[in-house]
């Protein structure tokens, strides 16, 4: 629970960031934008770290695992872990197609689920008030886990900090909206309270579904359930069939989230190819065939669908959330530190909001913890999943190094090599994107 509450405060704290970087700055694409105002120099290089970053893992993996572990809880059955694996890619593979050749459907869909979820959470919250004023028979003492609730806690920053990947992932819409700002009606004005709002109203929400999860098991039981915690909840609650009907609007909920995380990743990644930085950049710029980034999602769809395939199912979702929040958490202490300077180099620049910097100075506190914590020892030498404990940051620093590299090649030593220099220009594709493209010119 207090983790929940940590996070929560972290993620606005972030949020309060992101707001006053997209008020100053309202273009589409997010932590990319804000990287470049204030890291401009050496130039493309953190454009490019951030696209390597957010290529190879901006994949939506674990929600069409959470839904995959749903849709089997719910249909009574005992697949082979390929047969999960299956549902998994058809997830994507379905969400891909979706808002390929008909993005208004995907859009409305995504709304649509967005809702469910909200309705869901709502009874689930509801559930638990009624749990804990002893309205259900089969559970007859749902304060149990609340008496004495810091006994047997973890002395471990390693598995704190795990365990914040996780509810910070659970956050992790706070920021998508700023990926799509080129498509939001008046974008400064409805940053500034949708943001907030939604944010506020999804805190609320979680935490006092933590509530109702406690009331009606025990810390122990919440932690097995794993993926499957609101099915559990309802099986403890309302029985099994009720467990196997509710697990199905679980598994809607899950599809919500892939949907609205590969909206926003696809056009990130098209944003990245706009900009030139990636190998055949007119290609996965193009609005082909019916104006939606369809090249973007098809970026998208080629790590989720590795991922889902290649990582032990059993690890999957665990290690998928932390490998994706450790590099994360590197590039939000950029973004912050990068607030302060361009506080310090453009004090006059137009700000229509301005985030209190010791907002800011806690957020940046919370991504040190994170950065550090995962190399701590811990019990047993144990991590949360039964891959080496420090294999996960290992991996998110390389993603980030291998993003320098492939600029230090790119911009810098094969044009020494070859003697040539880059000429930018602007070219216009068949379906009206301008994609930046850079020509190579041989020096004299």
């Amino acid at each position: 629970m207090f983790l929940w509450l940590l996070g929560l405060v972290l993620s606005f704290c972030g949020q309060m960031v992101w707001l006053e970087f997209g008020c100053m700055i309202p273009r589409s694409g997010g932590e990319k934008v804000y990287l470049e105002a204030a890291y401009s120099r050496p130039k493309f290089l953190a454009t490019i770290v951030f696209a390597v970053q957010a290529i190879l893992l901006g994949f939506t993996a674990s929600g069409c695992i959470v839904f995959a572990s749903n849709i089997i809880v719910a249909a009574d059955s005992q697949p082979t872990e390929w047969q999960e694996r299956g549902i998994a890619i058809a997830v994507i593979v379905f969400v891909t197609l979706i808002h390929t050749f008909i993005p208004k459907v995907g859009v409305q869909l995504m709304n649509a689920l967005g809702w469910i979820k909200v309705i869901i959470l709502a009874f689930i919250v509801v559930t638990g008030w009624v749990v804990l004023g002893g309205g259900v028979k089969s559970i007859p003492d749902p304060h149990a886990s609340f008496r004495d609730s810091f006994a047997g806690s973890s002395h471990s920053g390693n598995q704190y900090a795990t365990a914040l990947f996780k509810v910070l992932n659970s956050y992790s819409g706070w920021s998508n909206a700023a990926y799509v700002l080129n498509e939001v009606k008046r974008p400064v004005h409805t940053l500034k309270i949708a943001g907030p709002l939604g944010l506020g109203i999804c805190g609320v929400l979680y935490t006092l579904a933590n509530v109702s999860y406690f009331a009606a098991a025990t810390p122990h039981e919440v932690a097995a359930s794993g993926t499957t915690v609101a099915s559990y909840f309802f099986g403890k609650v309302f029985g099994v069939t009720a467990k196997r009907v509710l697990s199905v609007f679980v598994a809607l909920s899950a599809l919500g989230n892939v949907l609205t995380i590969t909206f926003a990743q696809s056009r990130v990644n098209q944003e990245l190819a706009k900009e030139g930085v990636i190998p055949f950049p007119r290609f996965w710029a193009s609005g082909w065939p019916v104006g939606s980034p369809s090249a973007g999602l098809l970026l998208h769809f080629i790590p989720s669908f590795i991922v889902i395939v290649a990582i032990p199912f059993g690890d999957a979702f665990n290690f998928i959330v932390d490998l994706e929040g450790y590099p994360s958490s590197v590039i939000a202490m950029f973004v912050v530190v990068g607030l302060f300077i361009l506080r310090w180099r453009a004090p006059s620049a137009n700000r229509p909001f301005k985030v209190w910097w010791p907002v800011a100075a806690v957020f940046a506190a919370g991504q040190g913890f994170l950065l550090v914590a995962p190399f701590l020892y811990p019990p047993g030498g144990k991590g949360d999943t039964s891959l080496p404990y420090w294999l996960y940051p290992i991996i998110g620093i390389a993603i980030l190094i291998a993003g320098v590299f492939y600029w230090a090649i790119w911009w810098r030593l094969l044009p020494k090599i070859g003697r040539y220099s880059f000429h930018e220009k602007k070219v216009e594709l068949k379906d009206g994107t301008i994609v930046t493209t850079f020509d190579r010119v041989k020096d004299q």
